[in-house]
């Protein structure tokens, strides 16, 4: 078994057991179960913090990987189906295809699998999702949203420390990071994912050491969630 195999399965076993636990006291699973999403530049430290933020939150963070490895197995896909609440998964497909109405997304299998396996998540919880558009595919009212950034002199001094590159190798990497991960949010969201707007918490990592920010940040997503909380009883 390779480690991303052991990541799914582990966390699928997680999911699995919380929803035998929910059938047998006869409960609907938490109507806001947490899911984070990080977006990052190459070498702004949001690969770290977000191993940081899993750990402290003891969620677990699933990298582009391991989200690869779930959309392309259907029997990873079919677990996490199985660990849904019936309710949701009656809407979930309903939920998916009314994404691909029209030309605003890919139409490919890839990405079908991608929104949904994402959408379930954010119905089980208790991940860091590290990438994949995770911020556009949930919207403002499923997650807790976070990007960072920082200049391109830190982000290349960065890569030379923690990865032994040479200057030019780092910038080399930086650009093509940039460009792909841009031309991934413009093709299926038509959206810039340099935009603040489709975050709830945005940091330049350029002063700022990202540990400190860990004690803030569990403030904001338990505040965003209580509010969410709020707004949903208020609606329903």
């Amino acid at each position: 078994m390779t480690s991303i195999d052991a990541i799914v399965n582990r966390q699928l076993l997680r999911w699995e057991l919380e929803r035998k636990r929910a059938d047998e006291e006869k409960r609907e699973s938490p109507t806001l179960p947490r899911i984070v999403t990080v977006s990052r530049q190459l070498g702004s430290s949001g690969s770290y913090f977000a191993e940081r933020l899993a750990e402290k939150l003891g969620y677990q963070i699933l990298h582009r990987e391991v989200i690869d490895a779930i959309c392309r197995s259907s029997g990873y896909r079919k677990r996490i189906v199985e660990s849904l609440d019936q309710k949701f998964r009656g809407v979930l497909e309903v939920t998916v295809e009314s994404l691909f109405t029209g030309e605003s997304v890919d139409h490919g299998d890839y990405y079908r699998h991608l929104f949904g396996t994402v959408l379930s998540m954010s119905r089980l919880g208790g991940v860091v999702l590290l990438g994949r558009g995770g911020n556009f595919i949930l919207g403002p009212n499923r997650g807790f949203h976070m990007r960072f950034v920082a200049p391109r002199e830190r982000r290349i001094e960065n890569l030379i420390r923690y990865t032994g590159v040479s200057a030019d190798e780092a910038a080399a990497k930086i650009e093509k990071s940039d460009a792909e991960r841009k031309e991934l949010i413009a093709k299926l969201f038509h959206s810039d994912n340099d935009d603040a707007r489709h975050y709830d918490m945005v940091v330049n990592t350029a002063f700022v050491d990202v540990d400190d920010l860990l004690d803030t940040t569990v403030r904001l997503i338990e505040a965003k969630f209580k509010r969410l909380a709020v707004t949903n009883t208020g609606s329903s």
